[in-house]
């Protein structure tokens, strides 16, 4: 067993073993280059829903109580800025590297001020004064200048003001404030302040700028009697100026990290940091931080998405191993003869895997580096997959030695034209893979999954349930060929009696196994692709029951009738939200002795003529359509948990909820768990129809408006919303005064985009294309194997017929006949069990990450069912162009003339 003979060998087969050569380049350059890809992904992900969080979610800030300057401590603003290194030396590594900006502020308790400007617009106004390096290269000034670093010790303090908060507060350049930095009652300790300069920030979105209370805006006061709040910078010595004369100072410092410097893949490590950091908080300071919140959502969505990629990579891996064994037992099939002669003249019984060995020794590790190294060209982290490349090299290297080995010795006979029997042992292994696959699916369905780790477990079902449906389905259909071929050998022509009567003595098993395997596997994916869309289209549904939805504080009634008239709205619908109202045993307001709910009204006819106008698939409750100027209590939907606490205080028929100041009585019409327009986490709320309320001497006003319509503008929609905050505002007796913000507009579409888009989506939708494509194209594949595992026989077949008059359309509906119930049956196999693993899978693999954790439920999609039959469509037509191609190669007279084994 020389090299150089194993080496003409190969070239003699070089088709054969090219061949085995791709596919294991394939098999090797998945192992490689997909982990990389997944890894790319999560960093992406990673980054874009870091960004999308707020900065209180990104920041690590390190604070301390207010603290007053020992004697003779003339910079403690500066002394303390240093530890901005301290700290950032002291955590966990895997923190500190992700540090990607860093800030440090000190700033007085919130003082009262008094002025001419402030009294000119009668302001009650409490001000901050902080100080923080680096504003001056974040900030241009507009007027005046900075504060200065040391003024005279008998000037008053120098200030800057955003002109924001400058011209809320009435203030300007060279205004001069009285603060009272003592006690309310001590009117003697007031510190002189002067306004010497007004800035604009270059950059708004700048982290420097998020300290709060935040120096570019004004807080405007809760409720009457209460003050303003804004924030004014000072120089570090000047601030240092007021600690020495007894005013608190408080220090902060904040870090913001940065996705860059965070692995993905050790998003554990990262979350156990910031614990320990939690444990190990210096004395005397107190760590705020939110960065756990986000990084534990998309550690559980990354987690769910490797989970499914792995159930999809078992089934591609599983298709590829089957397709590696039919090409290696073709191989052997074609060398039969080969190994035959090897025996007659001598050789023992492993002389023809020896020399398998050897010859794939030469092939299969080298298609398995290069497709190793393929896969190290594909951008992103490396996924240390290198021990299952090595393990699968090996186990490709001994696949052809192995059907080698198995495979029968001697002529092959005339399978084609009578019955075979199934050996015991294949009987055997049969009902071995149907117990199999029935005990794991019970073990899966009892146990459960085990959270935060790919189980061997799941990724392994829905491959031996694959199988197990392939070989049930060899064992039932030829029964129903063999009866159509006994109606069909009544008919005249020949075509359908041959062609059933070859289908129904079909003996292609494995190749059937891996057409069900992969098609399987593409439509788990179609299928559970389809149950999140319409999850999440269920999620835009229930927070914009409608095109569009306009909140904001109180709009005036017409406001409805004004977006009717923008240009594409159909239908605009009033609700009203009041969050954590009391109930009430009466209209005096006695206490009910239950917790606090969320009440919410909507105009129920208006919105069931919005929610159809949509088309959202949105049912509004009957207790919600009563009629206009009901007598008695209004009928409510309300949560289970409500209607309990209602229940059991004897409330159920009549209770009273405050609206806008005005308690109304309701009783408990429907229950229901959630419902649209509010939150999936509130289950305490309770719904009233607004067109049912009875009058009063002042009507609730809307909080926002549900639009319907097509082509929407948000600008014009929330101008107008805008302007009817402004007309209820403004039309009263009493006005109010300037509004912080305006109305916000939510868009059905843009909500959906939200639900479908960051966090580790685009691994999963990465899964989920490749498994539909990979489960594609390896079942054409497979096809084309089956075709080819019976085209030597039913070439005889064909040119016996040929010579006895068969034209060349006959040919083709006999190819066709004999095929059609093959492929059908593996199509149809493979869609059956993809379409139905979902529902046993779907529960084990926390889908809600990727729905807003609305859970993903499985339905009938008519279009899967249109996809399978263009699948089996295409299948059969590659099947027959197969055979068509493969016949003309081998020359179907010289078959003929030459015999079997040509």
């Amino acid at each position: 067993m020389s090299i150089g003979a194993a080496i003409r060998r190969v070239r003699a087969h070089g088709g054969q073993f090219l061949l085995l050569a791709m596919l294991t380049l394939v098999v090797s350059l998945l192992i490689s280059g997909v982990p990389r890809v997944v890894n790319r992904l999560a960093e992406q992900g990673l980054r874009e829903h870091l960004a999308g969080q707020p900065a209180a979610r990104r920041d690590l800030t390190y604070s301390t109580q207010p603290l007053t300057a020992a004697p003779g401590a003339t910079k403690l603003v500066e002394a303390y800025q240093r530890e901005l290194d301290t700290l950032q030396a002291g955590m966990p590594p895997a923190v500190r590297d992700a540090v990607a900006q860093r800030w440090y502020a000190a700033e007085s308790e919130q003082h009262r001020v008094t002025g001419p400007h402030l009294a000119a617009k009668n302001l009650l106004v409490d001000l901050a004064l902080r100080t923080m390096p680096g504003v001056q290269e974040a900030a241009t000034l507009v007027e005046g200048h900075w504060p200065e670093d040391r003024g005279a010790p008998d000037q008053p303090v120098q200030v800057a003001l955003n002109t924001d908060v400058a011209r809320r507060l009435n203030l300007s350049v060279g205004s001069r404030l009285q603060m009272a930095t003592g006690t309310p009652d001590d009117t003697s300790a007031r510190l002189p302040v002067t306004v010497v300069g007004l800035f604009e920030p270059i950059d708004r979105s700048d982290g420097i700028w998020d300290n709060l209370p935040s120096a570019l805006e004004v807080v405007e006061p809760p409720g009457d009697g209460m003050p303003f709040i804004g924030v004014g910078l000072v120089s570090p010595a000047g601030l240092d100026d007021q600690a020495l004369v007894g005013v608190p100072l408080r220090f902060s410092w904040r870090y913001r990290m940065g996705a860059d410097g965070i692995d993905a893949r050790k998003l554990g490590q990262m979350i156990d940091s910031i614990e320990q950091m939690k444990r190990e908080t210096p004395p005397r300071r107190t760590l705020v931080q939110g960065l756990d919140i986000p990084l534990r959502e998309f550690a559980a969505a990354l987690t769910a998405a490797r989970t499914l990629l792995a159930v999809i990579a078992a089934g591609v891996l599983a298709t590829l191993a089957g397709l590696v064994a039919l090409a290696a037992a073709l191989s052997t099939r074609r060398r039969r003869e080969e190994f035959t002669l090897l025996r007659a003249r001598g050789g023992s019984a492993t002389a023809g895997a020896r020399r398998s060995l050897a010859e794939s020794l030469l092939v299969i590790p080298v298609a398995a580096a290069a497709g190793w190294l393929l896969g190290t060209l594909v951008p992103g982290p490396p996924g240390g997959t290198w021990p299952l490349a090595v393990a699968a090299a090996a186990l490709l290297t001994v696949v052809l030695p192995l059907a080698t080995l198995v495979a029968p010795v001697g002529g092959p006979g005339r399978r084609d034209l009578i019955r075979v029997r199934p050996s015991s042992r294949r009987l055997t292994v049969e009902v071995f893979v149907l117990l199999l696959a029935a005990l794991a699916t019970v073990l899966l369905v009892r146990r459960g999954l085990t959270p935060g780790e790919v189980d061997p477990l799941l990724v392994s079902v829905p491959v031996l349930l694959a199988v197990a449906a392939a070989v049930l389905a060899l064992r039932v259909y030829p029964w129903p060929l063999r009866l159509v071929s006994r109606l069909a050998a009544r008919t005249r022509g020949s075509v359908a009696f041959l062609g059933t009567a070859r289908a129904g003595r079909s003996v292609v098993a494995a190749p059937l196994v891996v057409v069900v395997l992969a098609i399987a596997t593409a439509a788990f994916c179609a299928v559970v692709a389809t149950g999140i869309e319409a999850s999440r289209d269920r999620v835009a549904d229930r927070t914009v029951p409608g095109d569009a939805l306009i909140r904001g504080d109180r709009l005036a009634p017409d406001t409805g009738a004004e977006l009717e008239r923008l240009p594409g709205v159909r239908v605009a619908a009033a609700v009203l939200d009041e969050p954590a109202q009391r109930p009430a045993a009466d209209a005096l307001g006695a206490e009910a002795l239950m917790g606090t709910v969320t009440v919410l009204l909507v105009d129920g006819p208006a919105l069931d003529r919005l929610t159809r106008s949509a088309g959202v698939d949105v049912a509004v409750p009957a207790a919600l359509l009563a009629p206009v100027g009901q007598a008695g209590a209004l009928p409510a939907v309300v949560s289970p948990l409500v209607a309990e606490d209602l229940a059991e205080a004897g409330l159920a028929d009549s209770a009273f909820v405050s609206v806008q100041g005005q308690r109304y009585e309701f009783r408990v019409a429907e229950r229901a768990e959630r419902f649209p327009l509010l939150r999936p986490a509130n289950d305490r709320f309770v719904i009233l129809p607004l067109q049912s309320l009875p009058r009063r001497d002042y009507d609730p006003v809307p909080t926002g408006f549900l639009v319907a319509g097509d082509g929407l503008d948000a600008e014009a929609l929330r101008r107008v919303g805008d302007e009817g905050q402004t007309r209820y505002q403004t039309g009263g007796a009493v006005t109010g005064g300037e509004r912080p913000r305006g109305v916000e507009v939510l868009t059905w579409a843009d909500v959906r985009r939200q639900v479908g888009e960051g966090g580790a989506n685009g691994v999963l939708v990465f899964g989920f294309v490749a498994g539909a494509a990979g489960g594609t194209v390896l079942g054409l594949l497979a096809v084309a194997f089956s075709v080819l595992a019976g085209a030597r026989a039913r070439g005889q077949v064909l040119s016996r017929l040929r010579t006895l008059g068969l034209s060349r359309r006959q040919w083709r509906g006999l190819l066709v006949v004999e095929l059609a119930p093959l492929v059908g049956v593996s199509v149809l196999t493979g869609a059956l069990v993809g379409a139905l693993l979902p529902l046993l899978l779907t529960p084990r693999l926390n889908l809600a990450s990727f729905t807003s954790g609305a859970p993903v439920t499985v339905a009938f999609e008519p279009g899967l069912v249109a996809g399978v039959v263009v699948l089996g469509a295409v299948a059969l037509g590659f099947a027959v162009a197969v055979e068509t191609l493969n016949n003309r190669r081998l020359r179907l007279g010289e078959v003929l003339r030459l015999g079997e084994e040509s």
